[in-house]
């Protein structure tokens, strides 16, 4: 299965591994499963780690760096196709790193792993609930 995590699935999987759902720690370990990011998802942790919402234990950048080097992760790069997707979706709200993670996840044929209650209600991709 190839699974695009969600930026707080990717950090409660680091961070706070409890708060994941048995079975989403199941696939996240799962080897035959591809795991991807967006580079979204390094904003998002970037903003967070600026603005005092997560305390990491590093500076976010080296952070970062030292994660894209212990998980084998294939990168969803963000391009025009994922950018138009992006506003042609039917979608409940106007947060753009959680369309630009939907329409990543349409475009490149994912199951997006989120805990996002408007995201999963909206059905707008394939979902794998992360809690």
């Amino acid at each position: 299965m190839k699974l695009l995590l969600d930026t707080h699935i990717l950090l409660w999987s680091l961070l706070e591994p409890a708060r994941l759902a048995r079975g989403v720690s199941a696939e996240l370990e799962d080897t035959s499963n591809e795991l991807w990011l967006s580079p979204i998802s390094t904003w998002e942790i970037m903003v967070l780690a600026e603005k005092g919402r997560i305390v990491l234990d590093a500076r976010p950048e080296l952070w970062v760096r030292d994660v894209f080097k212990t998980i084998p992760f294939h990168e969803a790069p963000l391009n025009h196709e994922v950018a138009m997707q992006s506003r042609m979706i039917d979608f409940p709200h106007e947060d753009p790193a959680d369309r630009f993670l939907v329409a990543t996840a349409l475009v490149y044929d994912l199951k997006l792993i989120t805990a996002d209650k408007r995201i999963i209600a909206s059905q707008a991709c394939s979902i794998l609930p992360g809690n």
